[in-house]
């Protein structure tokens, strides 16, 4: 077996929402002449522009994009999708590019495509907030009859009780599009191309900062229109999320639009906690501030891998 390195590279961008990863993957995009990945599970869909902060026109021109509009909310595509979909791109990607950018803030779905998945694999924290508020608002009920349909086998062995049980089977099966039961042993994958992973590095203070303005702008660019024309489509999972969730409240009276945009804050900072958390887990990840995020480093980075 050939264990020579291989020369062409994945550089990965991560980090929490609103910490300016779109910014410094074009930079290095336009100063290597390559191309970008998308990794943020909610700008796949067409349908989703203002509220998942997608890169604009501008920014799409400047370099190009993949898994960007790519889907429609009303088709359904896992995280095992994604991995199956984006490594038939990068096989083909790699043979005119040394070096192939993937950015985005939704951990699973970088560490699927960086690695495959775990013996059981964590869920996208979105997911399980989902997956609580479903709860809270539903009951256990309509959990447990998803739980029958995704996975009759682990649905006959759990305490149906324990929502906590059904939870986690259920942000499994959310995440990776398989049930539960089906994971049996590790299918950890060695990649052809080799890996730097980033993480943008903010202090708290500035993350929330620029979080609470980021949704101050989301509003003046027209989100509560963008949300009001989904609401035919509200019960797809993808529309579940921060951002939406809150706006359908307020379409529905239970709350007044100021309530909802201060949610769409203080929810987006509490997902914005749990992404660092996820990727302060990842022992191979380099911190650095955006402003560090500049060719020079990267290249030293990448002599040093």
């Amino acid at each position: 077996m050939n264990h020579e390195p291989s020369p062409k590279t994945l550089i990965v961008i991560a980090g929490p929402t609103a910490s300016g990863k779109t910014a410094a993957a074009i930079r290095l995009a336009q100063y290597y002449k390559t191309v970008i990945l998308s990794a943020d599970s909610r700008q796949f869909y067409r349908e989703m522009s203002i509220g998942t902060a997608k890169p604009d026109a501008g920014e799409l021109a400047a370099a190009k994009h993949y898994f960007i509009d790519s889907h429609s909310v009303t088709e359904p595509f896992s995280v095992g999708d994604f991995e199956k979909q984006a490594l038939t791109l990068l096989d083909e990607l790699f043979k005119v590019h040394d070096l192939v950018i993937l950015v985005g803030g939704s951990g699973l779905y970088i560490k699927a495509l960086c690695e495959g998945f775990d013996e059981i694999p964590q869920a996208d924290p979105e997911i399980r907030e989902q997956l609580n508020h479903e709860f809270d608002t539903k009951g256990i009920g309509a959990l447990q009859e998803e739980l029958k349909l995704a996975d009759p086998v682990y649905y006959n062995a759990v305490d149906l009780s324990n929502p906590q049980r059904i939870i986690r089977a259920l942000e499994v099966f959310r995440s990776s599009g398989n049930p539960f039961s089906s994971y049996r042993k590790a299918t950890l994958n060695q990649r052809p191309f080799n890996l730097l992973k980033i993480a943008l590095d903010l202090p708290r203070e500035v993350l929330y900062n620029r979080i609470n303005r980021r949704v101050d702008e989301m509003i003046k660019q027209g989100l509560v229109d963008e949300v009001k024309q989904l609401i035919p489509y509200r019960h797809v999972n993808a529309l579940n999320t921060v951002g939406y969730s809150e706006l359908f409240d307020y379409f529905d009276g239970k709350t007044d639009l100021d309530r909802a945009v201060e949610l769409i804050k203080q929810n987006t900072r509490r997902f914005a906690k749990r992404q660092v958390t996820w990727f302060r887990k990842d022992k191979d990840i380099y911190w650095l501030g955006p402003e560090a995020i500049q060719p020079e480093t990267i290249s030293g980075l990448l002599n040093q891998s």
